[in-house]
Protein backbone atom coordinates (compact mmCIF):
# COMPACT_ATOMS: atom_id res chain seq x y z
CA UNK A 1 0.00 0.00 0.00
CA UNK A 2 1.05 3.73 -0.37
CA UNK A 3 2.74 5.38 2.16
CA UNK A 4 0.95 8.15 4.21
CA UNK A 5 1.54 10.02 7.15
CA UNK A 6 0.59 9.35 10.44
CA UNK A 7 -2.90 10.06 11.71
CA UNK A 8 -3.31 13.39 13.05
CA UNK A 9 -6.42 15.28 15.04
CA UNK A 10 -6.33 17.56 12.28
CA UNK A 11 -6.11 14.55 9.42
CA UNK A 12 -9.37 13.72 11.06
CA UNK A 13 -10.75 17.13 11.12
CA UNK A 14 -9.95 16.88 7.34
CA UNK A 15 -11.42 13.99 6.60
CA UNK A 16 -14.67 14.83 8.10
CA UNK A 17 -14.75 17.78 6.09
CA UNK A 18 -14.15 16.07 2.55
CA UNK A 19 -17.08 13.53 3.74
CA UNK A 20 -18.87 16.85 3.88
CA UNK A 21 -18.40 18.51 0.86
CA UNK A 22 -18.86 15.69 -1.86
CA UNK A 23 -21.80 14.24 -1.07
CA UNK A 24 -22.46 11.41 -3.98
CA UNK A 25 -25.87 9.44 -4.96
CA UNK A 26 -24.38 6.10 -5.26
CA UNK A 27 -22.90 6.64 -1.58
CA UNK A 28 -26.35 6.95 -0.01
CA UNK A 29 -28.29 4.35 1.52
CA UNK A 30 -31.30 5.05 0.38
CA UNK A 31 -30.12 5.51 -3.95
CA UNK A 32 -32.58 3.29 -5.55
CA UNK A 33 -31.41 1.03 -9.08
CA UNK A 34 -34.12 3.11 -10.51
CA UNK A 35 -31.99 6.61 -9.85
CA UNK A 36 -29.00 4.75 -10.91
CA UNK A 37 -30.38 3.74 -14.06
CA UNK A 38 -31.51 7.24 -14.91
CA UNK A 39 -28.16 8.73 -13.84
CA UNK A 40 -25.99 6.54 -16.07
CA UNK A 41 -28.27 6.51 -19.56
CA UNK A 42 -28.63 10.56 -18.95
CA UNK A 43 -25.08 10.77 -19.09
CA UNK A 44 -25.27 8.49 -22.17
CA UNK A 45 -27.85 10.24 -24.17
CA UNK A 46 -25.89 13.64 -22.88
CA UNK A 47 -22.44 12.30 -24.59
CA UNK A 48 -24.61 11.45 -27.70
CA UNK A 49 -25.72 14.74 -27.97
CA UNK A 50 -22.87 16.55 -27.59
CA UNK A 51 -20.97 13.97 -29.82
CA UNK A 52 -23.97 14.38 -32.89
CA UNK A 53 -23.32 18.54 -32.11
CA UNK A 54 -20.00 18.39 -32.69
CA UNK A 55 -19.71 17.57 -36.25
CA UNK A 56 -22.70 20.57 -37.02
CA UNK A 57 -21.27 23.75 -38.59
CA UNK A 58 -24.21 25.58 -37.37
CA UNK A 59 -22.98 24.98 -33.67
CA UNK A 60 -20.14 27.06 -33.61
CA UNK A 61 -20.63 30.84 -33.46
CA UNK A 62 -18.69 32.42 -36.45
CA UNK A 63 -18.02 29.38 -38.09
CA UNK A 64 -16.19 26.16 -37.69
CA UNK A 65 -12.72 26.14 -37.37
CA UNK A 66 -9.62 23.77 -36.11
CA UNK A 67 -9.12 25.26 -32.92
CA UNK A 68 -12.75 25.70 -32.10
CA UNK A 69 -13.04 21.91 -32.86
CA UNK A 70 -10.41 21.06 -30.90
CA UNK A 71 -11.42 23.37 -27.46
CA UNK A 72 -14.59 21.74 -27.68
CA UNK A 73 -13.34 18.20 -27.78
CA UNK A 74 -10.91 19.30 -24.20
CA UNK A 75 -14.15 20.46 -22.88
CA UNK A 76 -15.95 17.58 -23.46
CA UNK A 77 -13.35 15.26 -22.49
CA UNK A 78 -13.02 17.06 -18.87
CA UNK A 79 -17.07 17.02 -18.73
CA UNK A 80 -16.59 13.09 -18.89
CA UNK A 81 -13.66 12.56 -16.25
CA UNK A 82 -15.65 14.77 -13.83
CA UNK A 83 -19.03 12.39 -14.77
CA UNK A 84 -17.16 9.48 -14.07
CA UNK A 85 -16.05 10.50 -10.80
CA UNK A 86 -19.48 11.92 -9.58
CA UNK A 87 -20.99 8.08 -11.20
CA UNK A 88 -18.78 6.59 -8.38
CA UNK A 89 -16.15 3.46 -8.09
CA UNK A 90 -17.46 1.38 -11.33
CA UNK A 91 -17.15 4.52 -13.84
CA UNK A 92 -13.85 5.80 -12.05
CA UNK A 93 -12.71 2.10 -12.64
CA UNK A 94 -13.39 2.39 -16.45
CA UNK A 95 -12.60 5.40 -17.13
CA UNK A 96 -8.99 4.29 -15.89
CA UNK A 97 -9.52 1.55 -18.19
CA UNK A 98 -10.34 3.16 -21.51
CA UNK A 99 -7.02 5.74 -20.79
CA UNK A 100 -5.16 2.77 -22.01
CA UNK A 101 -7.40 2.82 -25.20
CA UNK A 102 -6.14 5.44 -27.13
CA UNK A 103 -6.92 3.03 -30.24
CA UNK A 104 -10.28 3.46 -29.56
CA UNK A 105 -10.81 7.02 -28.03
CA UNK A 106 -9.47 10.35 -29.23
CA UNK A 107 -6.26 11.36 -27.46
CA UNK A 108 -8.27 14.50 -25.51
CA UNK A 109 -10.50 11.84 -24.21
CA UNK A 110 -7.61 9.65 -23.11
CA UNK A 111 -5.76 12.79 -21.57
CA UNK A 112 -8.09 13.51 -19.14
CA UNK A 113 -9.06 9.81 -18.33
CA UNK A 114 -5.62 9.20 -17.48
CA UNK A 115 -5.72 12.23 -14.81
CA UNK A 116 -8.67 10.22 -13.28
CA UNK A 117 -8.14 9.41 -9.33
CA UNK A 118 -10.27 7.86 -6.96
CA UNK A 119 -11.16 10.99 -5.12
CA UNK A 120 -13.83 10.01 -3.39
CA UNK A 121 -14.71 10.31 0.41
CA UNK A 122 -14.17 7.42 3.06
CA UNK A 123 -16.67 5.34 5.11
CA UNK A 124 -16.63 5.29 8.52
CA UNK A 125 -14.78 3.04 10.69
CA UNK A 126 -18.25 1.61 11.71
CA UNK A 127 -18.44 0.55 8.68
CA UNK A 128 -15.21 -0.75 7.97
CA UNK A 129 -15.84 -3.00 11.44
CA UNK A 130 -19.08 -4.01 10.87
CA UNK A 131 -17.66 -5.38 7.30
CA UNK A 132 -14.22 -7.42 8.90
CA UNK A 133 -16.45 -8.68 11.94
CA UNK A 134 -19.14 -10.16 9.20
CA UNK A 135 -16.15 -12.10 7.30
CA UNK A 136 -14.26 -13.22 10.17
CA UNK A 137 -16.85 -13.81 12.23
CA UNK A 138 -14.66 -12.48 14.92
CA UNK A 139 -14.46 -8.54 16.84
CA UNK A 140 -11.72 -6.55 15.60
CA UNK A 141 -10.05 -6.54 18.83
CA UNK A 142 -9.37 -9.84 18.71
CA UNK A 143 -8.22 -9.99 15.51
CA UNK A 144 -5.54 -7.09 15.81
CA UNK A 145 -4.00 -5.66 18.68
CA UNK A 146 -4.81 -1.88 17.25
CA UNK A 147 -6.24 -0.94 14.51
CA UNK A 148 -6.71 2.54 13.75
CA UNK A 149 -9.90 4.19 13.01
CA UNK A 150 -8.65 7.23 10.60
CA UNK A 151 -7.79 5.40 7.54
CA UNK A 152 -3.94 5.99 5.53
CA UNK A 153 -6.16 6.30 1.98
CA UNK A 154 -9.43 6.01 1.04
CA UNK A 155 -9.84 5.27 -2.60
CA UNK A 156 -13.10 3.85 -4.83
CA UNK A 157 -13.11 0.47 -4.15
CA UNK A 158 -11.68 0.89 -0.71
CA UNK A 159 -9.49 1.76 2.23
CA UNK A 160 -6.46 1.14 4.03
CA UNK A 161 -6.41 1.70 7.92
CA UNK A 162 -2.83 0.64 9.54
CA UNK A 163 -2.93 -1.84 12.57
CA UNK A 164 -0.84 -4.43 14.61
CA UNK A 165 -0.93 -7.96 15.34
CA UNK A 166 -1.41 -9.56 18.29
CA UNK A 167 2.20 -11.42 17.63
CA UNK A 168 3.65 -7.55 16.76
CA UNK A 169 3.80 -6.99 13.43
CA UNK A 170 2.63 -3.92 11.67
CA UNK A 171 -0.07 -4.30 9.05
CA UNK A 172 -1.99 -2.56 6.40
CA UNK A 173 -5.62 -3.98 6.41
CA UNK A 174 -7.30 -3.27 3.16
CA UNK A 175 -10.89 -3.01 3.57
CA UNK A 176 -13.74 -2.91 0.75
CA UNK A 177 -16.24 -0.13 0.39
CA UNK A 178 -19.20 -1.41 1.77
CA UNK A 179 -22.02 -2.82 -1.00
CA UNK A 180 -19.58 -2.23 -3.87
CA UNK A 181 -20.47 -5.79 -5.30
CA UNK A 182 -24.16 -4.73 -5.39
CA UNK A 183 -23.28 -1.63 -6.95
CA UNK A 184 -21.18 -3.62 -9.80
CA UNK A 185 -24.17 -5.94 -10.09
CA UNK A 186 -26.21 -3.07 -10.85
CA UNK A 187 -24.07 -0.81 -13.07
CA UNK A 188 -22.52 -3.79 -15.08
CA UNK A 189 -26.12 -4.30 -16.24
CA UNK A 190 -26.41 -1.35 -17.07
CA UNK A 191 -23.47 -0.98 -19.06
CA UNK A 192 -24.19 -4.15 -20.66
CA UNK A 193 -27.46 -2.47 -22.58
CA UNK A 194 -25.51 0.43 -23.13
CA UNK A 195 -22.75 -1.63 -24.70
CA UNK A 196 -25.63 -3.35 -26.75
CA UNK A 197 -26.70 -0.19 -27.89
CA UNK A 198 -23.18 1.13 -29.27
CA UNK A 199 -22.86 -2.58 -30.85
CA UNK A 200 -26.52 -1.93 -32.92
CA UNK A 201 -25.60 1.61 -34.27
CA UNK A 202 -25.15 2.14 -37.66
CA UNK A 203 -22.38 4.73 -37.36
CA UNK A 204 -20.81 4.40 -33.29
CA UNK A 205 -21.24 0.24 -34.10
CA UNK A 206 -19.12 -0.36 -37.06
CA UNK A 207 -15.72 -1.92 -36.62
CA UNK A 208 -16.38 -1.63 -33.09
CA UNK A 209 -16.62 -5.00 -30.68
CA UNK A 210 -18.51 -2.50 -27.81
CA UNK A 211 -19.69 -6.13 -26.70
CA UNK A 212 -15.94 -7.63 -26.14
CA UNK A 213 -14.71 -4.49 -25.03
CA UNK A 214 -17.66 -4.70 -22.04
CA UNK A 215 -16.62 -7.88 -21.13
CA UNK A 216 -13.02 -7.26 -21.02
CA UNK A 217 -14.14 -4.56 -18.32
CA UNK A 218 -16.30 -6.66 -16.58
CA UNK A 219 -13.63 -9.47 -16.22
CA UNK A 220 -10.78 -6.71 -15.14
CA UNK A 221 -13.04 -5.28 -12.50
CA UNK A 222 -14.20 -8.46 -11.02
CA UNK A 223 -11.01 -9.42 -10.46
CA UNK A 224 -10.00 -6.26 -8.99
CA UNK A 225 -12.41 -6.22 -6.22
CA UNK A 226 -11.70 -9.79 -4.95
CA UNK A 227 -8.83 -9.53 -2.71
CA UNK A 228 -8.09 -13.00 -2.07
CA UNK A 229 -7.34 -12.49 -5.92
CA UNK A 230 -5.03 -9.30 -5.18
CA UNK A 231 -3.45 -11.52 -2.54
CA UNK A 232 -2.50 -14.74 -4.56
CA UNK A 233 -0.85 -11.60 -7.28
CA UNK A 234 1.20 -10.43 -4.72
CA UNK A 235 2.13 -14.12 -3.42
CA UNK A 236 2.94 -14.86 -7.47
CA UNK A 237 4.90 -11.11 -7.89
CA UNK A 238 6.66 -12.01 -4.47
CA UNK A 239 8.11 -15.41 -5.51
CA UNK A 240 9.12 -14.10 -9.09
CA UNK A 241 11.78 -11.50 -7.05
CA UNK A 242 12.78 -13.83 -4.37
CA UNK A 243 16.06 -13.59 -5.67
CA UNK A 244 16.44 -9.56 -5.96
CA UNK A 245 17.63 -8.25 -2.78
CA UNK A 246 16.59 -4.95 -4.54
CA UNK A 247 12.90 -5.22 -4.56
CA UNK A 248 10.60 -5.86 -1.73
CA UNK A 249 7.12 -7.15 -1.84
CA UNK A 250 4.61 -7.05 1.02
CA UNK A 251 3.69 -10.56 2.85
CA UNK A 252 0.01 -11.45 2.85
CA UNK A 253 -1.37 -12.71 6.03
CA UNK A 254 -3.96 -15.57 4.66
CA UNK A 255 -5.17 -15.56 8.20
CA UNK A 256 -6.59 -12.30 7.96
CA UNK A 257 -7.63 -12.42 4.69
CA UNK A 258 -10.98 -12.64 2.74
CA UNK A 259 -12.54 -11.60 -0.37
CA UNK A 260 -13.67 -8.22 1.56
CA UNK A 261 -10.35 -7.40 3.24
CA UNK A 262 -6.84 -7.95 2.91
CA UNK A 263 -3.62 -8.00 5.41
CA UNK A 264 -0.55 -7.00 4.60
CA UNK A 265 3.27 -6.55 5.45
CA UNK A 266 3.41 -2.82 6.64
CA UNK A 267 6.59 -1.61 4.47
CA UNK A 268 6.97 2.29 4.50
CA UNK A 269 8.80 3.75 1.82
CA UNK A 270 9.42 7.20 0.04
CA UNK A 271 7.18 7.53 -2.97
CA UNK A 272 9.18 7.15 -5.86
CA UNK A 273 8.63 10.63 -7.37
CA UNK A 274 9.06 12.50 -4.16
CA UNK A 275 12.92 13.03 -5.60
CA UNK A 276 14.09 15.97 -2.84
CA UNK A 277 12.86 13.20 -0.05
CA UNK A 278 15.23 10.94 -1.96
CA UNK A 279 18.47 12.63 -2.43
CA UNK A 280 17.86 13.58 1.11
CA UNK A 281 17.78 9.87 2.07
CA UNK A 282 21.28 9.79 0.44
CA UNK A 283 19.78 7.66 -2.65
CA UNK A 284 20.71 7.26 -6.22
CA UNK A 285 17.95 8.90 -8.77
CA UNK A 286 19.91 7.29 -11.67
CA UNK A 287 20.52 3.89 -10.47
CA UNK A 288 16.57 3.95 -9.25
CA UNK A 289 15.41 5.10 -12.73
CA UNK A 290 17.49 1.72 -14.07
CA UNK A 291 16.37 -0.70 -11.57
CA UNK A 292 12.39 0.64 -12.45
CA UNK A 293 13.32 -0.06 -15.84
CA UNK A 294 14.85 -3.52 -14.68
CA UNK A 295 12.46 -5.17 -13.09
CA UNK A 296 9.60 -3.87 -15.36
CA UNK A 297 11.53 -5.98 -18.03
CA UNK A 298 12.54 -8.41 -15.97
CA UNK A 299 8.63 -8.95 -14.96
CA UNK A 300 7.37 -8.70 -18.78
CA UNK A 301 10.15 -10.64 -20.85
CA UNK A 302 11.07 -13.07 -18.18
CA UNK A 303 8.25 -13.73 -15.74
CA UNK A 304 5.61 -13.20 -17.89
CA UNK A 305 3.17 -11.52 -14.59
CA UNK A 306 4.24 -8.17 -14.81
CA UNK A 307 1.68 -4.92 -12.82
CA UNK A 308 -0.51 -3.66 -14.79
CA UNK A 309 -0.80 -0.02 -12.84
CA UNK A 310 2.82 1.01 -11.52
CA UNK A 311 2.31 4.80 -11.68
CA UNK A 312 4.05 5.93 -8.80
CA UNK A 313 1.78 6.12 -6.01
CA UNK A 314 2.47 2.20 -6.31
CA UNK A 315 6.16 2.07 -6.44
CA UNK A 316 8.75 3.08 -3.13
CA UNK A 317 11.88 3.22 -2.61
CA UNK A 318 13.30 1.51 1.03
CA UNK A 319 15.83 3.46 2.99
CA UNK A 320 18.89 1.01 1.50
CA UNK A 321 17.41 1.84 -2.03
CA UNK A 322 15.06 -1.46 -3.04
CA UNK A 323 11.73 -0.64 -4.89
CA UNK A 324 8.78 -1.45 -3.15
CA UNK A 325 6.03 -2.61 -5.26
CA UNK A 326 2.06 -2.33 -3.88
CA UNK A 327 -1.47 -2.97 -4.99
CA UNK A 328 -1.80 -6.20 -6.87
CA UNK A 329 -5.24 -5.84 -7.65
CA UNK A 330 -4.63 -5.51 -11.59
CA UNK A 331 -2.14 -8.04 -12.90
CA UNK A 332 -1.09 -9.26 -16.37
CA UNK A 333 -0.01 -12.44 -17.96
CA UNK A 334 1.87 -12.57 -21.69
CA UNK A 335 0.87 -16.13 -22.90
CA UNK A 336 3.33 -18.07 -24.70
CA UNK A 337 1.79 -17.57 -28.55
CA UNK A 338 2.01 -14.33 -27.77
CA UNK A 339 5.13 -13.81 -26.84
CA UNK A 340 6.11 -16.20 -30.53
CA UNK A 341 3.77 -13.24 -32.42
CA UNK A 342 5.72 -10.73 -30.56
CA UNK A 343 8.97 -12.25 -31.87
CA UNK A 344 7.73 -12.41 -35.07
CA UNK A 345 6.96 -8.52 -35.17
CA UNK A 346 10.46 -7.79 -33.78
CA UNK A 347 11.76 -9.40 -36.75
CA UNK A 348 9.19 -7.87 -38.86
CA UNK A 349 9.79 -4.59 -37.86
CA UNK A 350 13.39 -4.99 -37.13
CA UNK A 351 13.83 -5.87 -41.22
CA UNK A 352 10.96 -3.10 -42.20
CA UNK A 353 8.71 -5.89 -43.47
CA UNK A 354 5.10 -4.27 -43.12
CA UNK A 355 3.32 -7.89 -44.77
CA UNK A 356 5.33 -9.72 -41.75
CA UNK A 357 4.18 -7.43 -39.06
CA UNK A 358 0.50 -6.82 -40.24
CA UNK A 359 0.32 -11.29 -40.22
CA UNK A 360 1.68 -11.69 -36.54
CA UNK A 361 -0.47 -8.12 -35.58
CA UNK A 362 -3.52 -10.66 -36.67
CA UNK A 363 -1.90 -13.66 -34.95
CA UNK A 364 -1.55 -11.77 -31.82
CA UNK A 365 -5.07 -10.65 -31.86
CA UNK A 366 -3.81 -7.10 -32.12
CA UNK A 367 -5.09 -6.50 -35.43
CA UNK A 368 -8.89 -7.53 -36.86
CA UNK A 369 -9.21 -9.21 -40.29
CA UNK A 370 -10.90 -7.08 -42.98
CA UNK A 371 -11.53 -7.85 -46.78
CA UNK A 372 -9.25 -5.51 -47.97
CA UNK A 373 -6.20 -5.46 -46.06
CA UNK A 374 -4.02 -2.73 -48.10
CA UNK A 375 -4.66 0.00 -46.75
CA UNK A 376 -3.66 -1.09 -43.35
CA UNK A 377 -0.67 -2.53 -44.61
CA UNK A 378 -0.02 1.14 -45.89
CA UNK A 379 -0.62 2.35 -42.64
CA UNK A 380 1.95 0.15 -41.18
CA UNK A 381 4.46 0.50 -43.62
CA UNK A 382 4.52 3.73 -43.14
CA UNK A 383 4.64 3.82 -39.38
CA UNK A 384 7.81 1.42 -40.42
CA UNK A 385 9.45 3.85 -42.54
CA UNK A 386 8.81 6.66 -40.26
CA UNK A 387 10.20 4.97 -36.71
CA UNK A 388 13.05 3.29 -37.90
CA UNK A 389 15.10 5.77 -39.17
CA UNK A 390 16.09 6.85 -35.66
CA UNK A 391 18.77 4.63 -34.20
CA UNK A 392 16.74 1.99 -31.58
CA UNK A 393 18.37 3.46 -28.40
CA UNK A 394 17.12 7.03 -29.23
CA UNK A 395 13.47 5.72 -29.63
CA UNK A 396 10.80 7.39 -26.97
CA UNK A 397 7.96 4.99 -26.07
CA UNK A 398 5.54 7.57 -25.48
CA UNK A 399 5.87 8.94 -29.07
CA UNK A 400 5.59 5.33 -30.55
CA UNK A 401 2.61 4.72 -28.68
CA UNK A 402 0.81 8.32 -29.56
CA UNK A 403 1.97 7.38 -32.95
CA UNK A 404 0.99 4.00 -33.20
CA UNK A 405 -2.25 4.75 -31.57
CA UNK A 406 -3.23 7.69 -33.66
CA UNK A 407 -2.58 5.38 -36.82
CA UNK A 408 -4.41 2.43 -35.07
CA UNK A 409 -7.65 5.30 -34.35
CA UNK A 410 -10.27 4.23 -36.46
CA UNK A 411 -8.79 1.44 -38.27
CA UNK A 412 -8.86 -2.27 -37.45
CA UNK A 413 -6.47 -2.35 -34.69
CA UNK A 414 -8.35 -4.56 -31.81
CA UNK A 415 -4.99 -4.42 -29.27
CA UNK A 416 -6.04 -6.73 -26.29
CA UNK A 417 -6.13 -5.04 -22.56
CA UNK A 418 -2.27 -7.09 -22.07
CA UNK A 419 -1.11 -5.11 -25.44
CA UNK A 420 -2.38 -1.78 -23.91
CA UNK A 421 -1.82 -2.50 -20.40
CA UNK A 422 2.17 -2.77 -21.24
CA UNK A 423 2.08 0.28 -23.54
CA UNK A 424 0.97 2.19 -20.71
CA UNK A 425 3.52 0.47 -18.10
CA UNK A 426 5.90 1.34 -20.49
CA UNK A 427 5.13 5.02 -20.99
CA UNK A 428 4.81 5.49 -17.03
CA UNK A 429 8.14 4.28 -16.42
CA UNK A 430 9.60 6.12 -19.04
CA UNK A 431 8.18 9.32 -16.95
CA UNK A 432 9.55 8.30 -14.14
CA UNK A 433 13.13 7.66 -15.12
CA UNK A 434 12.97 10.92 -16.55
CA UNK A 435 11.80 12.28 -14.22
CA UNK A 436 14.69 10.33 -11.81
CA UNK A 437 17.38 11.26 -14.21
CA UNK A 438 16.77 13.85 -17.43
CA UNK A 439 19.12 11.48 -19.35
CA UNK A 440 17.20 8.30 -18.97
CA UNK A 441 16.64 6.37 -22.17
CA UNK A 442 14.17 3.15 -21.53
CA UNK A 443 14.71 1.94 -24.94
CA UNK A 444 19.01 1.89 -24.50
CA UNK A 445 17.97 -0.03 -21.00
CA UNK A 446 15.51 -2.28 -22.94
CA UNK A 447 17.49 -3.40 -25.83
CA UNK A 448 19.76 -5.89 -24.27
CA UNK A 449 16.31 -7.84 -22.62
CA UNK A 450 15.23 -7.53 -26.53
CA UNK A 451 18.45 -9.22 -27.82
CA UNK A 452 18.67 -11.55 -25.56
CA UNK A 453 14.90 -12.63 -26.13
CA UNK A 454 15.31 -12.57 -29.63
CA UNK A 455 18.96 -15.44 -29.27
CA UNK A 456 16.63 -17.61 -27.03
CA UNK A 457 14.27 -17.50 -28.77
CA UNK A 458 16.43 -19.41 -32.05
CA UNK A 459 17.73 -21.79 -29.09
CA UNK A 460 21.12 -19.61 -29.33
CA UNK A 461 22.72 -16.83 -27.09
CA UNK A 462 24.48 -15.22 -30.04
CA UNK A 463 22.67 -12.34 -31.54
CA UNK A 464 24.27 -13.11 -34.78
CA UNK A 465 23.15 -16.80 -34.14
CA UNK A 466 19.75 -15.47 -34.48
CA UNK A 467 19.70 -13.90 -37.39
CA UNK A 468 21.72 -16.45 -39.49
CA UNK A 469 18.69 -19.19 -38.29
CA UNK A 470 15.63 -16.55 -38.57
CA UNK A 471 17.81 -16.23 -42.24
CA UNK A 472 17.77 -20.17 -42.84
CA UNK A 473 14.33 -20.21 -41.71
CA UNK A 474 13.28 -17.82 -44.06
CA UNK A 475 15.36 -19.79 -46.78
CA UNK A 476 13.26 -23.42 -46.45
CA UNK A 477 10.18 -21.28 -46.64
CA UNK A 478 10.91 -19.49 -49.71
CA UNK A 479 12.13 -23.40 -50.76
CA UNK A 480 8.71 -25.01 -49.39
CA UNK A 481 7.01 -21.94 -51.40
CA UNK A 482 8.58 -22.26 -54.72
CA UNK A 483 8.08 -26.71 -54.39
CA UNK A 484 4.47 -26.12 -53.92
CA UNK A 485 3.64 -23.24 -56.59
CA UNK A 486 2.99 -25.87 -59.72
CA UNK A 487 0.17 -27.44 -57.54
CA UNK A 488 -1.10 -24.13 -56.33
CA UNK A 489 -1.25 -22.85 -59.90
CA UNK A 490 -2.91 -26.05 -60.79
CA UNK A 491 -5.44 -26.15 -58.33
CA UNK A 492 -6.44 -22.10 -59.52
CA UNK A 493 -6.95 -23.52 -62.90
CA UNK A 494 -8.90 -25.80 -61.88
CA UNK A 495 -11.37 -23.38 -59.40
CA UNK A 496 -11.92 -21.29 -62.49
CA UNK A 497 -13.02 -24.18 -64.78
CA UNK A 498 -15.21 -24.99 -62.03
CA UNK A 499 -17.01 -22.19 -61.71
CA UNK A 500 -16.08 -21.57 -57.70
CA UNK A 501 -12.80 -19.07 -58.35
CA UNK A 502 -14.20 -15.57 -58.98
CA UNK A 503 -12.68 -12.97 -60.64
CA UNK A 504 -13.54 -9.25 -59.35
CA UNK A 505 -12.46 -6.30 -61.23
CA UNK A 506 -13.02 -2.52 -60.42
CA UNK A 507 -11.76 0.12 -62.88
CA UNK A 508 -11.86 3.60 -61.23
CA UNK A 509 -12.36 5.37 -65.02
CA UNK A 510 -15.69 3.08 -64.90
CA UNK A 511 -16.84 4.11 -61.92
CA UNK A 512 -16.26 7.36 -62.36
CA UNK A 513 -18.34 7.99 -65.96
CA UNK A 514 -20.97 5.92 -64.34
CA UNK A 515 -21.21 7.97 -61.39
CA UNK A 516 -21.28 11.07 -63.53
CA UNK A 517 -23.76 9.59 -66.23
CA UNK A 518 -26.16 8.62 -63.22
CA UNK A 519 -25.37 12.59 -61.57
CA UNK A 520 -26.48 14.14 -64.65
CA UNK A 521 -29.69 11.99 -65.32
CA UNK A 522 -30.58 13.25 -61.21
CA UNK A 523 -29.54 17.15 -62.16
CA UNK A 524 -31.98 16.62 -64.92
CA UNK A 525 -34.84 15.56 -63.18
CA UNK A 526 -34.13 18.35 -60.81
CA UNK A 527 -34.00 20.86 -63.62
CA UNK A 528 -37.34 19.47 -65.00
CA UNK A 529 -38.95 19.93 -61.35
CA UNK A 530 -37.44 23.33 -61.25
CA UNK A 531 -38.92 24.37 -64.58
CA UNK A 532 -42.05 22.74 -63.76
CA UNK A 533 -42.37 24.47 -60.34
CA UNK A 534 -41.30 28.04 -61.93
CA UNK A 535 -43.92 27.78 -64.80
CA UNK A 536 -46.69 26.96 -62.11
CA UNK A 537 -46.04 29.48 -59.41
CA UNK A 538 -46.16 32.03 -62.64
CA UNK A 539 -49.51 31.06 -63.63
CA UNK A 540 -50.82 30.74 -60.12
CA UNK A 541 -49.46 33.72 -59.46
CA UNK A 542 -50.91 35.81 -62.70
CA UNK A 543 -54.56 34.39 -62.07
CA UNK A 544 -53.99 36.04 -58.48
CA UNK A 545 -53.35 32.91 -55.91
CA UNK A 546 -50.31 34.80 -54.44
CA UNK A 547 -49.78 32.28 -51.68
CA UNK A 548 -50.12 29.24 -53.41
CA UNK A 549 -47.76 30.74 -55.57
CA UNK A 550 -45.24 31.48 -52.89
CA UNK A 551 -45.58 28.09 -51.58
CA UNK A 552 -44.66 26.73 -54.89
CA UNK A 553 -41.65 29.22 -55.46
CA UNK A 554 -40.19 28.36 -52.37
CA UNK A 555 -40.37 24.51 -53.38
CA UNK A 556 -39.03 25.17 -56.44
CA UNK A 557 -35.98 27.23 -54.43
CA UNK A 558 -35.18 23.95 -52.39
CA UNK A 559 -35.25 22.13 -55.72
CA UNK A 560 -32.72 24.61 -57.28
CA UNK A 561 -30.42 24.26 -53.59
CA UNK A 562 -30.30 20.57 -53.94
CA UNK A 563 -29.22 20.78 -57.79
CA UNK A 564 -26.44 23.03 -56.57
CA UNK A 565 -25.21 21.21 -53.68
CA UNK A 566 -25.14 17.92 -56.78
CA UNK A 567 -23.17 19.85 -59.55
CA UNK A 568 -20.84 21.25 -57.06
CA UNK A 569 -20.29 17.74 -55.32
CA UNK A 570 -19.70 16.12 -58.97
CA UNK A 571 -16.95 18.94 -59.67
CA UNK A 572 -15.22 17.92 -56.70
CA UNK A 573 -15.56 13.98 -57.58
CA UNK A 574 -13.94 15.17 -61.05
CA UNK A 575 -11.06 16.98 -59.79
CA UNK A 576 -10.52 13.78 -57.04
CA UNK A 577 -9.59 11.74 -60.43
Amino acid sequence: MKRYAASTPSAQRAADKARKDKAYRWNRESYSHQRRFVDIWGFVLTLMFKLWRYNKSWSYPGGVTEEKQAHRRRAQAIWIRETFLDLGPTFIKVGQLFSTRADLFPSEYVDELSKLQDKVPAFSYEQAEMLIEKDFGKKVSQLYRTFDPIPLAAASLGQVHKATLHSGEEVVVKVQRPALKQLFTVDLQILRGIARFFQNHPDWGRGRDWLGIYEECSRILWEEIDYLNEGSNADTFRRNFRAYEWVKVPRVYWRYTSPRVVTLEYIPGIKISHYEALEAAGLDRKELAHLGAKAYLQQLLNDGFFHADPHPGNIAVSPEGALIFYDFGMMGRIKANIREQLMETLFGIAQKDGDRVMHSLVEMGALAKVDDMGPVRRSIQYMLDHFMDKPFENQSVSQISEDLYEIAYDQPFRFPATFTFVMRAFSTLEGVGKGLDPEFNFMEIARPFAMQLMADSNGSNSTSSSFLNELGRQAAQVSSTALSLPRRIEDTIEKLEQGDLRIRVRSIESDRILRRMSSIQLGTNYTLLISAFTLSATILFVQGYVGLAVVVALGASALAFVLIRLLMRLDRFDRMF
